[in-house]
């Protein structure tokens, strides 16, 4: 066992936390923007649909990046980039050249496939590691449903046919509770317009606990994991973050909770559900719908978001031709109907179709189609996410770009300030993606 002092960080510690199990304290006060804790990546893999936009070992986006000469697919900054990410990268190195077009493991499988690399050349603790090991997660095993069970087997068949040459595997049962365990405790990188960058494991950033009014946001500076405080927070005080998109209404937040972390939130907004009534707001007619009828088009909204869920990435689960993503459209806006009959467009269930017609417009690069989605969920965004929300900044951002796209200097200028002020608390304001946005400020 560690000592107690071991188990401290800077004015954090980790503790028991009453019916949650361990869990992340402050020390001291932490005021808002103030940051808590910074953690390196344990293991990262940049997503396939990156490779040439962003360094495979840094993640650092810019031109002019060097391709490995080997497997032609991998990306780097310069030599140095390249000579560190090489334990990695040499897992799927060979294997590429090998499989060609038919390489095509999971991100999951990637990224547990490092965590076997990693934790064979670095028994010893890592710098990730400080107050949470990876060998401590949390599998939940005994909680996995047999089709869970199922995925986990797949992704062990995969990690033994594409990464045969390079991996001392451990038994199938250990995999399963590798598998487990990066399923639960995994992170998604994405940059400032909140687009998936790739996946990674931030043992000690893994420590908190989750809640739907967290107190700290956690953002990525490449392959590092940074953790601020949203709020104050006082000495003895949990740290708190979201494991989830808190734009949704409690029984919609908890039913994703429960089938991805296994628990129930019983945070105060999930006690008060006070936000419920506003995020599921109802046309108001002179005959309003009945009670039957708002349950109904509640279930339809829920089937269709779990469509677009399991569909995350257009261009993954689409030709990438005009006509899928026209169809795609196609569906929103049928959706956007059928609902609209019924919910009004502040409803999040309306707006989630919105982003997802404002993702296609962007696709095709119809800007303007894109700006009349994103300024009619600016205002409901703002006042169904807390402060400070990364989604907020988003879509500021988004805005702010297309208004410059569309020569409207003083709108976008009025928008990028506004996700300015958003990012220099949840990311810092040393962070690259705002020295970016003040640039392009500047060239407009």
């Amino acid at each position: 066992m560690r000592s107690e002092a071991a188990a401290q960080l800077d004015g954090l510690e980790r503790f028991a936390s009453a019916g949650k199990g361990r869990g992340l304290r402050a020390r001291r006060r932490f005021a808002v923007g103030e940051l808590l804790l910074s953690c390196p990546a344990y293991a990262a893999v940049l997503t396939v649909s990156e490779r040439g936009s962003h360094c495979d070992g840094c993640f650092a986006r810019k031109e002019g990046l060097s391709k490995c000469g080997r497997c032609k697919q991998a990306f780097y900054c310069n030599v140095e980039c390249q000579k560190e990410d090489w334990p990695m990268h040499k897992l799927e190195c060979a294997s590429m050249c090998t499989f060609g077009q038919n390489w095509h493991p999971s991100e999951t499988v990637r990224l547990t496939a490092r965590i076997l690399a990693k934790q064979k050349t670095h028994p010893e603790r890592t710098q990730s590691e400080k107050l949470l090991a990876v060998k401590e997660f949390e599998s939940h095993l005994d909680k996995l449903d047999n089709e869970k069970k199922e995925l986990i087997q797949n992704d062990i068949a995969a990690l033994h046919h594409f990464y045969s040459k390079h991996l001392d595997y451990l038994d199938n049962a250990a995999l399963v509770v590798l598998f487990a365990q990066v399923n639960c405790n995994g992170f998604t990188i994405e940059d400032e317009e909140l687009s998936h960058l790739g996946s990674a494991i931030f043992p000690d950033v893994a420590l908190m606990n989750h809640s739907c009014c967290p107190n700290v946001i956690v953002t990525y500076k490449g392959t590092l994991a940074e953790v601020r405080a949203v709020r104050e927070i006082e000495p003895g005080e949990e740290i708190f973050s979201s494991y989830i998109d808190l734009l949704y209404p409690t029984e919609d937040r908890n039913d994703r909770l429960r089938d991805s972390y296994f628990f129930s939130c019983d945070c105060r907004e999930c006690i008060t559900k006070e936000k419920d009534k506003e995020k599921l707001e109802i046309c108001k007619l002179n005959d309003p719908p009945s009670a039957e009828t708002v349950k109904d088009m509640i279930k339809y909204a829920r089937n269709v978001i779990e469509e677009f869920r399991r569909a995350k990435h257009y261009k993954y689960i689409l030709c990438l031709t005009l006509t899928p993503l026209v169809e795609l459209l196609e569906i929103c806006e049928l959706s956007l109907d059928k609902m609209g009959a019924v919910f009004e467009d502040s409803n999040v269930y309306m707006l989630h179709m919105m982003y997802q017609a404002m993702g296609v417009c962007l696709y095709v690069q119809d800007w303007e189609g894109a700006l009349c989605y994103g300024q009619k969920i600016i205002r409901p965004y703002i006042k169904h996410y807390p402060s400070y929300s990364l989604n907020v900044a988003s879509m500021w951002l988004k805005l702010g770009r297309l208004y410059m796209a569309l020569n409207n200097r003083t709108a976008g200028a009025k928008a990028l300030k506004r996700a300015i002020a958003i990012m220099e608390v949840a990311h810092g304001k040393d962070h690259p993606y705002i020295s970016e946005i003040k640039k392009e400020l500047e060239d407009h």
